[in-house]
């Protein structure tokens, strides 16, 4: 202990007092920590928002994604995170093949919409390979096909105070209640945003997320929902739920810009 916080070289027990004070900090700080992040949830998530936020958007969400993968790098084995919906209209519709299956896009668009997968292929395809990043630490990569979200944009033209997009699932919330997230339209008309139905050149596979998925490859992978039943533009993600932007950030306090 005295080699470690003294540089010293002898028996003396300053290095021990030292040390053994400093464990004590840690110990101490990471108690009271841990004692605050679970008293005050809440109040800690809008902090971290606030110290990060100016950071998160000016910053980390001005990048690009810009992977360059090709086809062997496909993962052999993707992980298949969440559970499949239990509704009975999501279970009649995959029995069909989602032939049935209407995208409605609402809000605050001028031009709301119902689209069949046919629909949606005829307005266009973009194909990329990317690496999925999810916050419970593991990644994979796959090819993903589908409309780039920027083209829906164009066609559905969302009026001028409409600031964010929601995504509702099929699937229900870890705690219960219809799972949603949001994008703002910001994020949504930037490249590798892609309502996703295929994966590695197939039909999307219904644990993967069939009939639709969302892509925004500079983010976690919470945020790409999967099971999509409809699209809602807003105004801003505070009419939604807890107002924390997403079933995660509301019931599990996650981060509403969780950027890689």
């Amino acid at each position: 202990m005295n080699h470690i916080v003294a540089g010293r070289d002898d028996a003396r027990l300053i290095g021990m007092i030292i040390g053994l004070i400093a464990i004590g900090l840690v110990v101490l700080s990471w108690a009271l920590c841990h004692f605050i992040a679970w008293k005050y949830a809440r109040t800690m998530q809008h902090l971290y928002r606030a110290l990060t936020g100016l950071f998160d958007w000016n910053v980390l969400s001005r990048l690009q994604p810009n992977e360059h993968y090709t086809r062997k790098d496909i993962s052999p084995f993707f992980w298949p995170n969440g559970k499949l919906p239990i509704s009975n209209q999501w279970k009649q519709l995959a029995a069909n093949g989602f032939r049935d299956f209407k995208l409605k896009i609402g809000g605050l668009v001028e031009n709301p919409l119902e689209l069949s997968l046919e629909e949606l292929r005829a307005l266009g395809k973009e194909e990329y390979i990317s690496m999925h990043h999810c916050i419970q630490g593991w990644s994979g990569i796959a090819q993903w096909g589908g409309l780039p979200f920027k083209r829906l944009i164009e066609i559905v033209k969302p009026r001028p105070e409409a600031k964010v997009v929601a995504f509702y699932s099929y699937g229900d919330a870890l705690y219960g209640g219809e799972y949603y997230d949001t994008q703002t339209v910001e994020t949504a008309l930037k490249a590798r945003c892609l309502l996703a139905y295929e994966m590695n050149q197939a039909p999307l596979p219904e644990v993967y997320g069939a009939p639709l998925r969302l892509r925004v490859e500079n983010q976690l992978g919470y945020k790409m929902v999967k099971w999509i039943e409809r699209i809602e533009f807003v105004e801003t993600e505070k009419t939604l739920g807890k107002g924390e932007g997403g079933k995660n950030e509301d019931d599990e306090y996650f981060d509403i810009l969780p950027n890689i």
